[in-house]
This record gives C-alpha cells, sequence and structure tokens, in this order.
C-alpha cells in the first residue's frame, strides 16, 4: 500500500496545528508524517486503521499517534454526520527542553508510549473529547493551557490500549517529505496573495507535469485543493476571530467571494456564514 507523506505546518501564531472535521471521509488517505497526532472522531461508527492495526470504533474513538506511523484518516467511509478533531505538533513544541521538567515526567512518558501508538477508551476517552472540543473555541495561551491539560489527562489515564507499531523509517521516503514540506512553506508564506504556479514547481524542482503527478501522488488531491484547503483553514480562524465574511474571503488570498463559498462549503460542509455563526454562538 503506497503511503502518502503528508507536510504539516503549525496553525498561524501558534505553536501546533488544530483540525476540526476536514470531511475526508470520500478520500482513502494512507499517510504519514513527523508530527505527534491526537485524533478524536464523535457520532459514528468507522474504522481504525493505524500501521498493521486494524479495528472497528463504535460512537467515537480517541488516539494519540507518533512521528512517521502510517495511518488511514478516521472519517473514511463514514457516511453520517460526525466531528473529528485532529491535533498535530512536533515533540518540541515548546522548545527541546520542553518535556524535561520535572513537572511534566508524566507527559513525557506519555509522547514516548505514543512513539508505538496509543488508543484511550472509558471515562478518558469521554473526558478528553469534551476538552478537545472546548480547545477548538479558545485562541492564543488559553488554547495552549487547554492543550497542556488534555496531555496531562492523558498521561495520568489507565484507559488505554498500547498498539506497539514500528514506525516509518524509509529514507526516500523522507526525502520526498522534505519536498513536501518545502511546498508547504511557500504555501504558508504566501498564501494571502496570488501564487504563481510556476514558482511552486520550481521549489519543487519538478516539471509542470511532473509536479501534478508527485503532488497528487504524495497528498492524494491535487495543488489546487490542497492550496484551497490550506486557505479554508486560514478563513476558519478569522471566521472564529469574528472577521466578515467577505474579510476572510480575501484575508485568505481568495479573489472571488462566489468561489470563495463554493470552495468552503465543499471542504467545510457549510457555508461560511453558518459555520461562524454556528461556532460563535
Amino acid at each position: 500500500m503506497k503511503v502518502h507523506i503528508e507536510s504539516i505546518k503549525p496553525d498561524q501564531h501558534s505553536s501546533f496545528r488544530v483540525l476540526v472535521t476536514p470531511h475526508l471521509e470520500s478520500l482513502f488517505y494512507w499517510h504519514v508524517h513527523p508530527e505527534y497526532e491526537i485524533v478524536y472522531i464523535e457520532g459514528t461508527n468507522g474504522t481504525r486503521h493505524i500501521g498493521d492495526h486494524i479495528a472497528r470504533y463504535e460512537g467515537s474513538d480517541l488516539a494519540f499517534i507518533g512521528p512517521n506511523i502510517p495511518h488511514l484518516n478516521f472519517d473514511y467511509g463514514v457516511k453520517t454526520e460526525h466531528q473529528k478533531i485532529v491535533v498535530q505538533l512536533n515533540e518540541d513544541f515548546l522548545g527541546k527542553d520542553f518535556l524535561q521538567t520535572p513537572e511534566l515526567a508524566a507527559v513525557k512518558k506519555l509522547f514516548q508510549a505514543a512513539n508505538t501508538g496509543l488508543i484511550f477508551k472509558g471515562k478518558t476517552k469521554e473526558v478528553v473529547g469534551e476538552k478537545l472540543k472546548k480547545l477548538i473555541l479558545l485562541q492564543g495561551f488559553q488554547q495552549l493551557i487547554a492543550l497542556l491539560d488534555i496531555f496531562q489527562t492523558l498521561a495520568q489515564s489507565t484507559e488505554t490500549d498500547p498498539l506497539s507499531i514500528q514506525p516509518l523509517s524509509n529514507q526516500r521516503a523522507f526525502k520526498e517529505q522534505q519536498r513536501l514540506k518545502n511546498v508547504h512553506n511557500f504555501i504558508e508564506q504566501n498564501y494571502a496573495q496570488s501564487i504563481d504556479f510556476k514558482a511552486v514547481t520550481r521549489i519543487a524542482n519538478l516539471s509542470n507535469a511532473a509536479f501534478c503527478r508527485y503532488f497528487k501522488r504524495m497528498t492524494g488531491i491535487t495543488f489546487t485543493d490542497y492550496l484551497n484547503q490550506y486557505r479554508i483553514n486560514q478563513a476558519k480562524q478569522l471566521l472564529l476571530q469574528d472577521h466578515t465574511v467577505t474579510e476572510a474571503c480575501y484575508a485568505c488570498g481568495f479573489e472571488n467571494l462566489s468561489y470563495f463559498n463554493k470552495s468552503f462549503k465543499r471542504w467545510v460542509g457549510e457555508n461560511p456564514l453558518g459555520f461562524k455563526k454556528r461556532h460563535l454562538n
């Protein structure tokens, strides 16, 4: 099975990345990345596929996955309404000595255990699920504190199933990952303005046609869809900060309000104004 190398960057003005119900249920996205990842899904039944571990979850699921562990998107094949929250971060997201402080000794052990994959169940899954739903409504310092609290809750839990999965260590895969990261860095720095496709292919050191094939193979989607998804994720943050739909549209690189509304509904499942009202209320 071919594994896609996902390139991840923290959200703007943040040391980690948060995704809310990215609607990938129609995409078989078998992928890997060097970041840690918390995945929580609620309101549906589905398949958990992490490394060589395959199991069904009922109603909800909570996993903490370490770096370079191949996994399938938890919402693949899901046909019912659901909520999915994903938090992605580097081990040193607060500095290389972050986990060396005595107060975080339990959290350090949690990260070490997550290197081969962890599943949480019972009351822990319920409590952390609620904390994650509150975390997505916070920003800045308050969001960071909420995340640290989630790590401490996970670290203290005995309701866990270790998966004992070996991370991927293919050097060629990591080389391709670096190329994808370079492209993602370019998007991060330039998403708010018109992006020259030729400039992107020069960064990847590929011809236009070769780049299109490479990017689709690595991410499972086209470059245009990838760029739109990134811009919409930034727009969601602006909407949650009470910016207008028009402000979010043009601040994130969309040149047409109608196209922004159409793209937002495609990837989020509702229009921008509906998303803003639902979350702010």
